[in-house]
């Protein structure tokens, strides 16, 4: 009962199930899958920058203003968040690469 697997062949995941036979097919087939068009690289060598350039070219995940408040006759100071002019940081450089998070390879230190 509650059992999510197929325990009489023990495929591997990323095994073609189209192979048939017993483990001995699994084992002649590649547990990596091969690409068929073109080779894609395992490894990832740019991504999307997380931060903004503000008005004054400043780099940074979130920019505040400082804001006077006045209540009772005191004056106080409050950050507001700033939503506007604000441009995305763009494509930035991984240096070292990393790899990519769908290769199919258990990565391990002897």
């Amino acid at each position: 009962m509650g059992a999510s697997g197929s325990k009489a062949r023990g495929l591997w995941p990323f095994a073609s199930a189209a192979g048939g036979g017993g483990p001995e097919a699994v084992v002649a087939e590649q547990a990596l899958v091969r690409p068929r068009g073109r080779v894609v690289p395992p490894f990832v060598f740019t991504r999307r920058g997380s931060m903004f350039y503000d008005e004054d070219g400043d780099l940074a995940h979130e920019f505040y203003e400082e804001t006077i408040v006045t209540k009772n006759g005191q004056k106080r100071a409050k950050l507001r968040r700033v939503h506007k002019n604000l441009i995305p940081q763009g494509i930035v450089k991984l240096d070292p690469p990393r790899i990519h998070v769908d290769f199919p390879v258990i990565l391990y230190e002897v």
